[in-house]
């Protein structure tokens, strides 16, 4: 991702945040005939080390999965977004677009057993807080059925490219113009 310097971040700590906040990216793969994208949840997972881990899984039933192997892929995260008219700098320019994205490249680790049921565990746990609903209250054949259909994986992310487009570039008078126009 082509990213003009005054637009990188760099603050780890944010990019973690961002990716944990918007845990629905789209996994794009090479299948051997060309790209392929599946848009699916996922588990950001900070190590002790700072490195980063993302845990997902997708439906067997989508072939995407079985072209993983050795490859580099890549995940794309994306956040708010939104036209800047030209109509609220105080001075001539063009439109534009403000955005925050992050693009995490790695390779796969399939996951099975136990690290797949603690997966799908977790991502239940974090959208069924406090209904009551969870893995451990289903059926065991019926969890382990389930699990037959799914692909796990784990993603050890080896590169990173974090884009905050966010008019951070404009004068202080065009700045608040711009807010206060998206406030509106």
């Amino acid at each position: 991702m082509h990213i003009p310097k005054n637009y990188r971040e760099e603050d780890h700590a944010k990019v973690v945040a961002f990716l944990k906040e918007n845990g629905f990216p789209a996994l794009v793969s090479y299948d051997g005939n060309g790209l392929t994208a599946t848009h699916l949840p996922v588990e950001v997972i900070e190590n002790p080390n700072g490195s980063l881990t993302i845990l997902g899984h997708m439906s067997r039933a989508n072939p995407q999965w079985k072209s993983f192997g050795e490859q580099e892929v890549l995940l794309i995260f994306q956040g708010p977004h939104t036209y800047i008219s030209p109509r609220w700098y105080n001075h001539v320019n063009v439109p534009t677009w403000n955005y925050i994205n992050v693009h995490v490249y790695g390779k796969i680790r399939m996951l099975a057993g136990e690290e797949l049921k603690g997966l799908l565990g977790d991502l239940v746990g974090k959208h069924e807080v406090n209904t009551g609903y969870s893995l451990d209250g289903l059926p065991a054949d019926f969890v382990e059925k389930e699990m037959r259909g799914v692909a796990g994986f784990a993603l050890e992310v080896t590169r990173l490219d974090a884009a905050s487009k966010l008019s951070q570039n404009r004068d202080d008078e065009s700045y608040a113009s711009i807010i206060s126009h998206l406030e509106e």
